[in-house]
């Protein structure tokens, strides 16, 4: 069996690969190893009832023993670990989930019911570096997967609607512990409190100096930060701009038709799974029973929701679909301000599709092959 290296299984994603990966049986088919910077030679049960011991994910000696290495260990370890592995000549795969190598040119991008292809191409080829692309690239190529197929799309904005995961699982506790503060402010509410006056004491809450916010540096619990990622010059932010860059690096890969994407990335108060609303311009004037068509048959995750009000509030949320691997796509209709411009509200965990499910899939695609 291959022998596989997982550094920073602990984390959030990592957390949620293992997950995946028991579900899956994957642990089956592999030698598996497990890594960590801090605690080299402690004992830990992760492989059900079996004990692992920690092997450093500093000791580059270690490391070239895998067959693959699997990191959600974060950039800053990939820059510094992966090119001493390949000064020391290692010749094995490293699959990552940080954004490090995304735009390399010798590394890959896997989303491989948009890509396969050009995964298979890849490995034929001899590449060695595969790559989970941005969470809400992620999903949102899944999700209009049916209008890509067809070739259809001219442009796309997108609007998100990041939750507090997306920011890692320190920012969910900070999430939490701000809605809790929030909540005490309930504690003497009767239904004569006025309004106004429970208004202002939240804002004052909120305003203060002992208001948790060491993270997000701002109250995200009742409110909304309309940035994410670090400033560019153009005036994007770093989110923003890998809309388009990695969309287009993942569909030319594939021989898809590429197109422009743009738009706003805001983090909200949601405390799993990523929300889109995009405005889609399409190449005709399709009617909207074969817009609907496309996008529902596209592939076996669409969760297809007419655009009626109780089925959209129900299955259109991040309440909805936290946790499940299908993603929800929804609100199609045409706008009115044009004639082959259309609406798409979409919602998918992004700590599944949008980060483990793909670095899972690439894992099983090498192991088949035997690589």
């Amino acid at each position: 069996m291959l022998r596989v290296g997982i550094i920073g299984w602990r984390g959030m994603v990592g957390s949620v690969l293992l997950q995946r990966m028991h579900e899956e049986n994957d642990f089956d088919k592999i030698d598996t190893y497990f890594f960590s910077t801090s605690q080299a030679g402690e004992k830990v049960h992760v492989l059900k009832s079996q004990e692992s011991t920690l092997h450093n994910a500093l000791d580059v000696h270690e490391l070239k023993g895998m067959d693959i290495l699997l990191s959600c260990q974060g950039g800053d370890y990939t820059k510094k670990i992966l090119p001493l592995l390949r000064e020391e000549k290692w010749d094995g795969h490293w699959i990552d989930a940080a954004s490090t190598l995304r735009m390399d040119s010798n590394a890959v991008i896997v989303l491989d019911p948009i890509n396969k292809e050009a995964i298979e191409n890849a490995i034929k080829e001899g590449t060695k570096n595969w790559v989970g692309g941005n969470c809400t690239v992620s999903l949102m190529l899944l999700a209009i997967h049916g209008l890509i197929k067809e070739g259809i799309v001219e442009w796309v904005s997108s609007m998100t609607y990041q939750a507090a995961s997306g920011a890692g699982a320190q920012n969910m506790k900070e999430l939490l512990v701000q809605m809790g503060e929030l909540s005490k402010s309930l504690d003497d509410v009767t239904y004569e409190t006025n309004i106004l006056e429970l208004d202002k004491k939240v804002q004052m809450i909120m305003s203060s100096e002992k208001f948790t916010k060491e993270l997000f540096s701002v109250p995200l619990a009742g409110s909304l930060i309309p940035w994410i990622d670090e400033e560019l010059e153009n005036g994007q932010s770093r989110e923003e701009w890998k809309g388009s860059v990695e969309t287009n690096k993942i569909l030319q890969s594939n021989g898809f038709k590429t197109f422009n994407v743009d738009g706003l990335c805001i983090r909200i108060g949601a405390m799993r799974s990523h929300s889109q609303a995009l405005t889609i311009k399409l190449n005709n004037n399709y009617s909207i029973e074969k817009i609907e068509k496309l996008l529902a048959s596209a592939n076996p995750w669409i969760n297809f929701v007419a655009n009626h009000k109780e089925a959209s509030i129900k299955h259109l949320s991040p309440a909805a679909v936290s946790g499940k691997l299908s993603i929800a796509v929804g609100r199609v209709r045409k706008l009115n301000v044009s004639e082959n411009l259309i609406s798409v509200f979409t919602v998918g965990d992004q700590l599944l599709w949008g980060a483990a499910e793909p670095l899972r899939r690439i894992l099983n695609i090498l192991i088949n092959k035997k690589v």
